[in-house]
């Protein structure tokens, strides 16, 4: 596939400005990128979401027009998205059923077949009469996967796949690309994470603002002795790039308890919570490791008030909150920013004036009346948008057509907004560029060192790591396991002494079902 010259403009934004591109048979080629670089654009042209404003698409050497998604699929184009488009009241069945070979009839055998052949390829299980909306946000990418391959694709664009995806996972997913690239399909592979560009592809374009600043043969760049250093200039135009330094001992003391979960069951499809005990004190952070789908989306919900439990307590400042709504609990002080940005964080057919107000429906000065006053509205929008950096910086812009990493920032500015005293964050960083990453992480921090009790639920152990107080290792529904880390939070001479490798080796045996040592 080549792509010469593609160019989009929304207005006055250039989201990609004479792209050219060149992917072979057999190849995966890395595409990086800040957020906001131009990647989904690229990509929605591809797809044939969009229509380029000038520039041309190259299959086997033909000239190709992608006027609808139809069009891409007939030319081989298969696009695995980072936010799902499957239909969550169906089942797994269903939906490979409805991605079939377009006739009138739904070949329910064909689908099942196709998924097992999947399934062997990819390494995975998932049970074909699961509803969709019961599967975890990992759960779903993989069958997306196979959705998309059920066209037979010769060119396979992956955005950001590995996400969602445990450490076993991504390397599966790896071995399993390989045996893609081995039958000639081309992959482009989309992905924030430079040693998953490094380890996983053949080529590497970098776009910057939606032009292409650099490109790279990756194996030149596995013999340089700093082989990201080049990558982040190209991405970043030369800024430096950094993690954070470790949270000193002793940096701040915790409060009171702010929140309590006694002997809490919640039902759920296919793991809710079951009889699970946790306490949070004010300025903590509560880090909650596992592999995704054993009960996160669970424990986020029944603390913000969006699922109720089926025993035991929720216990907030002192006061069984369990009956109140999510309503109530906000105006409590409790915040919610959920893992699935588009479909439940944001109404993709707003505008990102009222994707920031959508807590605040109602509330004077924004509303009078029942009618929103947007002078008002507009200027405290205004002021979230400078506040947290979120581009473009029009308040009456779609907030659909944001890149994922400003989405993110508007679910920021929006649980931010206001006093919380507990805020959840559900994988908080996922598929985000490195600044953004480092912007969410500092907002954490901040956070806790205001007097905010934080729970952080993450498939990121080097974020947990960094950010927590303490770890609880989720499995299965259940607390497996709880470690301190060394220094911060509450005392535990037990822990004082365990090196952050030592302590990452016991969380890593505890999500892999080891016993607590």
């Amino acid at each position: 596939m080549r792509v010469t010259d593609l160019s989009k403009r929304f207005g006055e934004v250039a989201a990609n400005e004479q792209v050219s591109l060149e992917v072979w048979p057999g190849e995966v080629h890395c595409l990086l990128g800040e957020n906001g670089a131009g990647k989904s654009t690229l990509i929605a042209m591809l797809a044939g979401l969009q229509q380029p404003d000038q520039g041309q698409i190259e299959l086997a050497g033909r000239q190709t027009v992608c006027a609808s998604p139809a069009d891409s699929i007939a030319h081989g184009i298969g696009v695995v998205f980072q936010h799902s488009a499957l239909i969550a009241t169906m089942t797994v069945a269903e939906n490979l059923m409805l991605s079939g070979d377009g006739s009138f009839w739904l070949n329910r055998e064909a689908a099942l077949d196709h998924l097992a052949s999947v399934g062997e390829l990819f390494d995975v299980k998932i049970d074909p009469r699961a509803r969709v909306g019961d599967l975890s946000l990992g759960e779903r990418q993989q069958l997306e996967i196979a959705k998309v391959l059920l066209g037979d694709p010769s060119v396979l664009v992956l955005d950001e796949p590995t996400s969602m995806l445990s450490a076993s996972a991504i390397e599966k997913l790896g071995t399993s690309i390989r045996r893609l690239t081995a039958r000639g399909v081309a992959v482009i592979l989309v992905t924030h994470k430079l040693d998953e560009a490094l380890q996983m592809s053949d080529r590497i374009t970098v776009l910057r603002g939606g032009r292409v600043a650099a490109r790279f043969e990756t194996a030149e760049l596995r013999q340089q002795a700093d082989s990201s250093e080049s990558i982040l200039k190209a991405m970043f135009g030369g800024e430096s790039v950094k993690a954070a330094p470790p949270r000193k001992a002793g940096a701040r003391k915790l409060g009171p308890e702010m929140l309590r979960l006694e002997q809490l069951s919640v039902p759920g499809q296919p793991v809710g919570l079951h009889e699970l005990d946790l306490q949070v004190r004010a300025g903590e952070v509560l880090g909650v490791a596992g592999v995704d789908g054993q009960g996160q989306r669970a424990l986020a919900e029944v603390i913000a008030g969006q699922v109720r439990a089926s025993s035991g307590r929720v216990v907030f400042a002192g006061a069984d909150i369990g009956s109140r709504t999510v309503h109530q609990r906000q105006s409590l002080g409790i915040r919610y920013v959920t893992d699935d940005r588009l479909h439940e964080g944001i109404v993709a057919s707003f505008s990102v004036m009222l994707n920031l107000l959508l807590n605040r429906v109602g509330e004077h000065p924004f509303w009078r009346r029942g009618r929103l006053q947007r002078a008002a509205a507009g200027a405290h929008a205004n002021a979230l948008i400078d506040r947290f950096a979120i581009s473009p910086s029009d308040a009456g812009l779609r907030a659909g057509a944001l890149s994922g990493g400003n989405i993110q920032k508007i679910l920021l500015a929006r649980a931010l907004d206001g006093e919380a005293k507990l805020v959840v964050f559900n994988k908080p960083s996922y598929g985000l560029d490195l600044h953004t990453v480092r912007v969410v992480r500092d907002e954490i921090a901040a956070l806790a060192n205001s007097g905010v009790a934080v729970v952080l639920i993450s498939t990121d152990l080097d974020e947990l790591l960094e950010l927590s107080d303490r770890i609880a290792v989720l499995s299965d529904g259940r607390i497996v396991g709880e470690l301190a880390v060394a220094g911060r939070g509450p005392a535990d001479p037990a822990c004082s002494e365990i090196s952050q490798e030592e302590l990452r080796t016991r969380i890593g045996h505890l999500i892999a079902g080891g016993e607590p040592q």
